[in-house]
């Protein structure tokens, strides 16, 4: 007889239960979540209307994160922009010096600041209920501001605000109200709104776009609503020709 003894086996370790995030279970405010932002997406024109329905149907279909992330991966996050190219350099002697305080000094007004009604950085919001709003003077906007009008008016006035970033966007929803945005000569504006029995108006041009300007996409849906754009110097500059025909009165013959 051999007096080597069957060796016992081992006690296996337990293994620690790892359960991947995609396994687990959305709950409804994940599924909102998703929702919000194929909502922002349709209103800058990064989906259509099918593309948005189709997904709609999938999100509160879904039960898991792994179902709900290819929903939005072809989506920027909130907030992100399009890479800006440098503006092109003209030749020496043909640029024109920019005074000191002059509203072309763009790179002075661009990053930075606190938003209005939101924290930096983040979005910020102004709602008229058969009322009204308005955010003009010194102000910082958000890179992406959300203004209603239900039956009601809002004033949005760029002439003097600084920019959290280099584009914003500002999404409008008038629904039987207006909505008004002022901005400076020089500012590059992309309209992308979508009208039901209402408009998105931009009769002004804001003429060439100076070296270094903010970009603004105003975003959103009107509805028996309209949101106008304009374009008006800003009230410094008419202050100083008001000025300047005082110190130089007409001469009566």
């Amino acid at each position: 007889m051999s007096d080597e003894r069957p060796e016992k086996p081992l006690p296996q370790e337990p293994v620690p239960y790892e359960k991947s995030l995609p396994d687990l279970r959305a709950s409804d405010a994940d599924r909102e979540r998703v929702v919000e932002r194929l909502r922002d997406a349709v209103a800058e024109g990064r989906l259509d209307m099918d593309e948005f329905e189709e997904r709609l149907e999938a999100t509160y279909k879904s039960r898991t994160y792994a179902e709900l992330e290819p929903l939005t991966r072809d989506l920027p996050a909130l907030g992100a922009t399009a890479p800006v190219a440098a503006a092109p350099v003209g030749p020496v002697g043909l640029t024109k010096d920019v005074p000191a305080g002059s509203d072309s000094a763009w790179p002075d007004r661009i990053g930075g600041g606190s938003a209005v009604g939101g924290a930096a950085g983040g979005p910020a919001m102004a709602v008229a209920v058969m009322s009204g709003f308005q955010r003009k003077g010194n102000w910082t906007v958000p890179s992406r501001f959300h203004a209603v009008a239900f039956w009601g008016g809002g004033e949005i006035d760029l002439r003097e605000a600084n920019f959290e970033r280099r584009e914003v966007v500002i999404n409008c929803v008038a629904v039987m109200g207006g909505i008004e945005i002022t901005v400076p000569p020089g500012v590059e504006v992309d309209v992308r709104g979508i009208g039901v029995m209402g408009a998105f108006d931009q009769r002004d041009s804001p003429g060439p776009v100076e070296p270094g300007a903010p970009r603004v996409v105003v975003t959103g849906f009107a509805f028996w609503g309209g949101v106008e754009i304009k374009v008006k110097p800003p009230k410094s500059a008419k202050q100083n020709r008001l000025s300047k025909s005082k110190t130089h009165p007409r001469k009566e013959l």
